[in-house]
């Protein structure tokens, strides 16, 4: 139960410090304005940014222990791609000034008749920043790093022999730890097998 503690307590002060971040990126995001579209971009980039920190928080809380981080392909092509293609189709036609954006994206969304809907979602184009980072982060996960098998004594069937230790959830990974250890420390049981000899 200790290693939940300092699990816990590792996770917890990692949280703590991705607020201070996402914080602290917000806050310079408040600072850069939207006079132009340079700084439209820079400004939605920070806000991109502490959403991403906040994503990252519990993966690092586990990279940390031990594990070691993995990028999901299919939730990078299934979670993030679209959210990439319609959060920065609405981003770009709520960025200030003119440009081919105005001819192009604006365009487009009045002839497919989304414009209404683009135009009430650009209001909220810091969330939608802030969105953008939150699913980037989450596109990453940490997973048990590669464990060799225990040490299996030769009477015990290789097929009953069950790796229990990569079917173990990430959160889990102090407990599991402490099963391989009692694990490999144990002595194998024994029992006679022959016929009853009378005393």
């Amino acid at each position: 139960m200790r290693k939940y503690r300092i699990y816990d307590a590792r996770r917890g002060l990692t949280l703590a410090l991705a607020v201070g971040i996402a914080g602290f990126l917000l806050y310079l995001a408040t600072q850069v304005g939207q006079q132009s579209t340079v700084r439209f971009w820079e400004e939605m980039g920070l806000v991109a940014a502490a959403g991403l920190v906040l994503a990252l928080a519990p993966v690092l809380g586990g990279w940390t222990s031990g594990l070691r981080l993995r990028l999901s392909r299919a939730t990078f092509m299934l979670g993030f791609l679209p959210v990439l293609v319609v959060a920065g189709w609405i981003l770009l036609a709520a960025q200030p000034g003119n440009g081919w954006h105005e001819g192009t994206i604006v365009s487009w969304s009045s002839d497919l008749g989304l414009m209404g809907l683009v135009h009430s979602l650009g209001l909220w184009h810091g969330v939608l920043a802030f969105g953008f980072g939150l699913v980037l982060g989450s596109c990453l996960d940490a997973v048990p790093a590669t464990v060799p098998r225990a040490t299996v004594p030769a009477e015990v069937d290789d097929e009953v022999v069950v790796d229990q230790a990569s079917e173990q959830p990430a959160a889990d990974e102090p407990l599991a730890t402490e099963q391989r250890e009692a694990a490999h420390n144990a002595e194998p049981h024994t029992a006679m097998v022959g016929p009853n000899t009378p005393e």
